[in-house]
């Protein structure tokens, strides 16, 4: 994809296993080739991308704001649960250097992708599109969002 259609270019691709089961999403790889032009600091650029992946994988696979009549009612890490060191998978980062152009902020872009990402997995493993996030493991056990 390319951000904001006039920024960056992002592939994401990812390796999941669902727990057909309990409906469980194991994501074990993710593999993401990643263009914002010229590059000034590599390995800054390679953490930002992995940890905007981590983070948007965590938002995608578990993060919801939950309610009811009167107030939020997920108010701590067991109601508003995120990605646990245990779940982070794999990431690979490829980064194409591009001299020849302007350098462009890098680290949003990376997050663009990464719900459709796995969503594309899911349905390459399972055959069930999901398309409304988070991912539940109750979602992929039913095969509806």
């Amino acid at each position: 994809m390319r951000y904001k259609q006039a920024e960056n270019y992002v592939a994401t691709a990812m390796e999941v296993a669902v727990d057909s089961a309990s409906g469980r999403i194991n994501v074990r790889r993710v593999v993401c080739a990643h263009d914002c032009g010229l590059i000034v600091n590599p390995d800054g650029l390679k953490n930002q991308v992995e940890g905007c992946i981590v983070q948007t994988l965590s938002r995608a696979l578990h993060e919801q704001v939950k309610f009811d009549r009167s107030r939020v009612t997920s108010v701590d890490w067991t109601s508003y649960p995120i990605l646990r060191f245990s779940e982070a998978p794999a990431v690979d980062v490829i980064l194409v250097n591009r001299p020849d152009q302007p350098l462009l902020g890098a680290g949003e872009a990376a997050t663009a992708p990464v719900a459709a990402a796995l969503a594309n997995a899911i349905f390459d493993a399972t055959g069930v599109r999901l398309r409304t996030v988070p991912f539940t493991a109750v979602r992929m056990k039913n095969g509806t969002d």
